[in-house]
């Protein structure tokens, strides 16, 4: 409809209008519409790490990635917590959805962290939260990484590699919170009786792990997606085979292959609708109106164009699957950024960080819904307590806009090194001022206080690292002494 009356629309949105004719075959007889890149790379990439995560299922890897999550962590203060965020993280690698992803992991995890006490919410948010982190977290990224690699023309194994640094960001800031909400509430983990020993379940499924170790071997050394793909599935039925638990007869291979292609179905009919949209977007102008208009609105000014640009994509990505999401976001926000020279692959990992953080926000927080839908929660608090667990997601992708070094963008190991120390050190400010809790309950000066050391910390320059050091410094030496005091109070007769 934009296309075609585009003369009738106001401002900057106005074109000239095409005939159906036109619109009709730049759609389907060229390469930047329904047949454009989107569908070429779900036909060939994500289609064969679809049919690994089929095989995985099938083989029961994500079982064995829920048992080493509870033989790490499964004993520490929060332990079920904690099993969630890894589990997640490790499920979210290889799957191509933050809502699956959630009710997948999320009907074992979540009834494990209310029966220890957690709030249903919380629960709900902590299940979500990771899931939906699963999807920034390489190797494969919800299969963006692929469409990503091809609209900026770089080998895919650059942008895992760039993609790493934040995504550990986003999860240790997850864990903080996390750990200190388990503190806080007195949370205890799981007994060690409850718990499966490492070494029986390396015993009994390790050997499930060998395709995953196969793709990323193959990735790093250089060899195409494709061929890793191929070599990850030839590794995991040979690898099933080696135990009897797992052991794949042809009717499960092809019961493999069959839920492999039901799940590209979908990803490919995203791809060809998210190809109707750069169809019109390449033929109106649409995208390079948008970015100049964005940079319009914000005079110009970077930070108010990185902000205008992450509500565009929040509100671009409510909903959408993760490929549909990135391609969106990347055809219509992302050449704002490039205008204002911000490297290209900054831009593009700005507006997908975004897209996907949809899916915790409210109002259309899917991941979220579903994961209160599990834990009979209320589904707005939910959404609300996964955006403060998700805190992460909203400052890092500003961090490597201004610090492209944290993408592995022109830097050296000392820099490297320090950025990430400083930035970890952030994401503990932020965790636990979101939280109110350190080593004792938190006045709201003392949350302010960690809030700004956290993002002073994150903020490039040795200035703001050495201001947000000594807030928290203080902040610590705060919540020591209060802690003190409580250890030292006569109680409560």
């Amino acid at each position: 409809l934009y296309a075609y009356f585009g003369a009738y629309f106001p401002g900057f949105l106005k074109h000239r209008g095409y005939s159906l004719q036109r619109i009709a075959s730049h759609m389907y007889l060229t390469t930047e519409g329904i047949m454009g890149i989107p569908l070429w790379v779900s036909s060939t990439f994500i289609y064969l790490f679809v049919l690994f995560g089929a095989f995985r299922e099938k083989t029961g890897l994500g079982q064995l990635f829920i048992d080493l999550s509870n033989a790490v962590a499964g004993w520490a203060s929060g332990g079920p917590a904690k099993v969630a965020v890894v589990t997640s993280a490790l499920e979210g690698m290889i799957s191509g959805s933050s809502v699956a992803n959630t009710v997948e992991s999320g009907s074992f995890t979540i009834p494990m962290m209310k029966k220890l006490g957690y709030r249903p919410e919380f629960a709900a948010a902590v299940e979500a939260s990771a899931s939906t982190g699963g999807q920034i977290m390489p190797p494969i990224m919800g299969a963006a990484a692929f469409i990503m690699a091809e609209f900026l023309n770089m080998p895919y194994i650059e942008i895992a590699y760039a993609a790493a640094i934040p995504a550990c960001l986003y999860f240790f800031g997850v864990f903080i919170e996390v750990h200190f909400e388990a503190k806080r509430s007195k949370l205890r983990g799981m007994s060690r009786e409850e718990l499966p020993r490492l070494a029986m379940v390396m015993r009994e499924r390790g050997h499930l792990l060998l395709p995953l170790f196969a793709i990323i071997f193959f990735l790093v050394g250089g060899f195409t997606p494709l061929y890793a793909a191929l070599m990850g599935l030839a590794v995991s039925v040979v690898a099933a085979q080696l135990r009897k638990s797992t052991r794949m007869g042809l009717r499960d291979i092809a019961n493999a292959f069959a839920a492999g292609a039901r799940g590209a179905l979908g990803v490919a009919i995203a791809c060809a609708t998210a190809g109707i949209i750069i169809g019109v977007v390449t033929l109106t102008g649409l995208g390079l109106k948008m970015a100049n208009g964005l940079v319009e609105l914000a005079g110009g000014n970077l930070f108010f164009t990185l902000f205008f640009t992450m509500i565009t994509s929040l509100i671009l990505g409510m909903g959408a699957p993760t490929t549909a999401n990135y391609i969106i976001t990347s055809t219509i926000a992302a050449p704002a950024l490039v205008l204002l020279k911000v490297a290209p692959l900054a831009a593009h990992m700005f507006v997908f960080y975004f897209g996907i953080i949809a899916d915790l926000t409210p109002p259309v927080a899917l991941a979220a819904y579903a994961g209160a839908g599990i834990a009979k929660a209320n589904p707005m608090k939910t959404g609300i307590t996964a955006t403060k667990l998700a805190i992460g997601a909203f400052i890092v992708p500003y961090i490597f806009v201004y610090n492209p070094a944290m993408l592995l963008i022109g830097t050296t190991p000392f820099t490297l090194i320090q950025n990430l120390v400083t930035a970890s050190a952030g994401m503990f400010g932020l965790g636990v001022a979101m939280i109110g809790y350190c080593l004792a309950p938190m006045r709201w000066w003392e949350r302010v206080g960690f809030f700004a050391g956290g993002l002073l910390l994150i903020s490039p320059g040795t200035l703001t690292d050495l201001i947000g050091l000594g807030l928290l410094a203080l902040g610590l030496f705060a919540q020591w002494t209060k802690s003190k005091s409580n250890q030292e109070a006569p109680p409560n007769r």
